[in-house]
C-alpha cells in the first residue's frame, strides 16, 4: 500500500495543467485554462482547469479530479501505474513499504521482463508492416475487404510473408528465448539438438494487439485465402493475457467518448471494419468469452456498453456470457444492451453490405439488459404453466442476485414477479431477501436538510437590537467560555455502494453529477477554506475562535484543518482532498466540496463577508440578552453599547464587501 502522505506530496510537485495539456489543447481563461472536455464530444469548451486549487472539471459531463485522476481516467491506467508514471516525472520513488525485499525484486524484474517482451514485439510489429507494403496480394485482400490505406495504418495492419523462418532475419537470435516466450516464435524437440523452431505467424494479415496504453502485446492473425484456423492468436504471456485486453480498445479511446457507448464485436476486422464506416468506438475480444474484467474496463471509458452478436446459437451463448459478466456493474447510471444481427451477417458484412445507417438502426434497437435477462431466465420454458413460471423464478434468482442494489434490480423484482404469477413480497420471502433494497440510494429519512439561504445579509440598521436569527443559539458556561448548539445538523454518510467502488479504484472519490452546493454560513466558509487554505492566515484570532467554535461537524473539521496547515502549510485542494480521504472527514469533505464548486472565483472578500454575517448573528443574540440585564443592571447597557458597535462595525464590513 502506498503511504497517503506520499501521494500528497506527489500531487503537490505536480502541475495538473501539465498534465492535462499533454493530452487536452488548452487556453488560458482568466485564473483558469480551458479546452474541449476529452471524455464527451463537443464543440465549445466547457473542460475547466484550476491551476490554484490542481483539479480540473467538465461543466458539460461532470467528470472531474486531479492530475492522477486524468491519467486514470484519460489514459486508462490503474492507480500503481498512473502513481509511478506520476511519480517519475516528479522525480520520486514511489514507496511500496508492505511488500518484502523478495517482492520487490520479483516485481521489478517482472517489469523489466515486460517492458523487454513489448520491444520484441513492437520490433515484429514494424516487420509486419513493412511487409504489408510490399505485398500486392495482401493489400488486395484488404482493399476487397473494403479497407482504406489510412484505417490500415491507424490499427498498424501488416503481413506476416510465408516462411517458416522469416523473423530470422529481423532479430539477431532466432533461438533468442525471448522469441519463443513472446509467442512469435514456436519451439518443438526436447533436446538442443533436436529443437526445431518456426515462426508462429505465416502468410496472414496480421493484426497487433495493444494494451491501453498503446504497446504491442500481441497478435491475433487471419488466412488470406481458405485453411485453418481462420484466426490466430499469441498465446498468454506475461504481457498479455486474453480475459483481461480488448482488440481496439487503445484506437477507439477518442470514440467512446465521441459517440457515449462502446460497442463490443467478436473478431478483429469487426472493429476495423467498422471504424472503417465512422464506427470508431468498437472493441473485440480475443477469442474468448466477454469476462467482468472486460466489462470493468470498458466502464473505466464510458457508461454505456452495446455487445453485437451473431443471432445464431453460438451468438446466443456469447449473448449469455456477456449478460454474466456485465450483471455485477449494472448500476443505475450504467446501461448495457444487446444487438443481434440476422444469422447470416456478422457486423463487418453487416455494414459493408448495408451501410452505417442501417447498423446505426441496429444499435438503436438493442436489447436492454433487463430485457435480456427476463429472456435468458425464460430459455423458452412455457410461462402459461405453473412449472414454466417457476423454472423462470429458479434461473432468474441467480441473475437478479449479481445485480448491484438500486433502482433497476427492485424494478426487475417486480417485473420477475408479475412474469412469476407470483406477489412481489412472496418473491422477496422465497429468495429469502433478508436485506429488502433501500429506497432512495441509502438516504436515511431522519435526515434534516439546512436552511435554503446560502449566506448572510445585513441586517436591517433600524437602530434597535437586531433579533437573532435561530440558526444558532449561545449558551454561557460556568468557566466563561462560549458554547454554541445548531438547532439543526446534517448527517452525510456517502451510499455504501460508492464507498465500495471508492476503495476499489484507488484514493478518489466517485464521481456525482448530482451534488449540491453548500448552503448554510458554516457549510460556506468551511468550502471556502478548503478550496483556499492560504486564507486562513488572513483571518484575526478572534475569528479562528469563532470557527473553532462552531458545533460539529464544522468546529471539529475546523481543527483538523489548522493541524493539517501547520504541518504542511497551505496545499491546493487536490492536496487537502487526499489528506481527508484516509480519515473521519472524507465524507464532509466530499459534500462541502462538490465538483459543481470547484471553479468557482470568489475572493477573500466573500469570505470575510459570511463570517462578519456570522459574528452579526451572534452579537445580535447576545444583544438581546443585554437588553433584558439592563433593566436591573446598569453596567449591561454599557456592555451593550460597546456590543452594538461591534455589530454595526461587522455590518459596515459586509455592506463594504457586498455593495450591490
Amino acid at each position: 500500500m502506498i503511504p497517503p502522505s506520499f501521494i500528497q506530496e506527489l500531487l503537490s510537485r505536480i502541475d495538473v495543467v501539465e498534465v492535462v495539456g499533454r493530452h487536452v489543447q488548452l487556453k488560458k481563461a482568466g485564473i483558469n485554462h480551458k479546452g474541449l472536455c476529452p471524455f464527451h464530444g463537443e464543440k465549445t469548451p466547457s473542460f475547466t482547469v484550476s491551476p490554484t486549487r490542481q483539479t480540473y472539471h467538465c461543466f458539460g459531463c461532470g467528470v472531474h479530479g486531479n492530475a492522477l485522476g486524468f491519467l486514470m481516467e484519460y489514459s486508462g491506467m490503474g492507480f500503481l501505474d498512473a502513481v509511478r508514471d506520476l511519480a517519475q516525472q516528479a522525480g520520486l520513488t514511489v514507496p511500496e513499504d508492505d511488500r518484502s525485499p523478495q517482492e520487490r525484486e520479483r516485481a521489478a524484474e517482472l517489469k523489466e521482463r515486460q517492458a523487454t517482451l513489448s520491444d520484441v514485439l513492437a520490433k515484429a510489429s514494424e516487420h509486419y508492416r513493412k511487409q504489408l507494403k510490399g505485398s500486392p496480394r495482401a493489400i488486395d485482400y484488404l482493399k476487397g475487404r473494403g479497407l482504406s490505406g489510412e484505417i490500415a495504418a491507424a490499427f498498424g495492419l501488416g503481413y506476416a510473408p510465408d516462411g517458416w523462418r522469416a523473423l530470422a532475419s529481423v532479430f539477431p537470435r532466432y533461438d533468442d528465448p525471448l522469441l519463443e516466450e513472446s509467442g512469435l516464435v514456436i519451439s518443438q524437440g526436447e533436446s538442443d539438438e533436436e529443437r526445431k523452431r518456426y515462426d508462429r505467424f505465416r502468410d496472414r494479415i496480421m493484426f497487433p494487439i495493444r494494451s491501453v496504453q498503446g504497446d504491442v502485446i500481441g497478435f491475433g492473425g487471419r488466412v488470406l485465402d481458405k485453411g485453418e484456423p481462420k484466426y490466430l492468436n499469441s498465446p498468454e504471456t506475461p504481457v498479455f493475457v486474453k480475459g483481461r485486453e480488448l482488440y481496439g480498445l487503445h484506437e477507439a479511446r477518442a470514440g467512446l467518448r465521441k459517440r457515449g457507448y462502446a460497442l463490443v464485436v467478436e473478431g478483429y476486422m469487426d472493429v476495423v471494419a467498422l471504424a472503417q464506416h465512422g464506427f470508431d468506438n468498437a472493441v473485440a475480444t480475443l477469442g474468448t468469452a466477454c469476462t467482468a474484467e472486460h466489462v470493468q474496463k470498458l466502464f473505466r471509458f464510458t457508461e454505456s456498453v452495446v455487445f453485437s452478436f451473431d443471432g445464431d446459437a453460438a451468438g446466443r451463448r456469447a449473448a449469455g456470457r456477456a449478460l454474466e459478466a456485465s450483471l455485477p456493474h449494472a448500476s443505475d447510471t450504467r446501461t448495457v444492451r444487446f444487438l443481434f444481427l440476422p444469422t447470416e451477417h456478422d457486423p463487418d458484412s453487416y455494414v459493408r453490405e448495408l451501410g452505417a445507417e442501417a447498423f446505426e438502426t441496429c444499435v438503436a434497437q438493442a436489447v436492454p439488459l433487463s430485457r435480456q435477462l427476463l429472456e435468458a431466465a425464460r430459455d423458452g420454458g412455457d410461462l402459461s404453466t405453473a412449472e414454466g413460471r417457476a423454472k423462470f423464478l429458479a434461473n432468474a434468482r441467480p441473475l437478479w442476485s449479481a445485480l448491484p442494489e438500486g433502482a433497476l434490480k427492485l424494478q426487475l423484482l417486480a417485473e420477475l414477479a408479475q412474469q412469476g404469477g407470483i406477489a412481489s413480497a412472496d418473491l422477496t420471502q422465497l429468495w429469502q431477501a433478508s436485506a429488502a433494497p433501500r429506497h432512495g440510494g441509502g438516504s436515511p429519512s431522519s435526515r434534516h436538510e439546512p436552511p435554503d439561504d446560502d449566506g448572510y445579509g445585513p441586517p436591517p440598521d433600524d437602530g434597535a437590537p437586531a433579533a437573532p436569527r435561530e440558526r444558532f443559539q449561545r449558551r454561557e458556561s460556568s468557566g466563561g467560555g462560549r458554547k454554541w448548539t445548531k438547532e439543526w445538523t446534517k448527517e452525510w454518510k456517502g451510499k455504501r455502494g460508492e464507498r465500495d467502488r471508492y476503495e476499489e479504484s484507488g484514493p478518489f472519490p466517485p464521481q456525482s453529477k448530482t451534488r449540491t452546493v453548500p448552503t448554510s454560513p458554516a457549510d460556506t466558509v468551511l468550502r471556502l477554506l478548503l478550496l483556499h487554505s492560504d486564507w486562513w492566515d488572513q483571518l484575526g484570532t478572534d475569528d479562528h475562535q469563532l470557527l473553532h467554535e462552531l458545533p460539529a461537524p464544522h468546529g471539529s473539521l475546523v481543527t483538523w484543518l489548522e493541524r493539517h496547515l501547520l504541518e504542511h502549510g497551505a496545499t491546493p485542494w487536490a492536496v487537502l482532498e487526499q489528506a481527508l480521504h484516509d480519515g473521519e472527514w472524507a465524507d464532509e469533505g466530499r459534500r462541502l466540496v462538490p465538483p459543481g464548486v470547484l471553479q468557482d472565483e470568489m475572493q477573500f472578500a466573500d469570505l470575510r463577508r459570511v463570517i462578519d454575517g456570522m459574528w452579526v448573528e451572534l452579537l445580535s443574540a447576545r444583544l438581546q440578552v443585554l437588553i433584558r440585564q439592563a433593566e436591573t443592571d446598569p453596567a449591561a447597557l454599557v456592555q451593550w453599547r460597546e456590543l452594538d458597535a461591534q455589530r454595526r462595525q461587522r455590518m459596515q464590513g459586509m455592506k463594504l464587501a457586498n455593495p450591490t
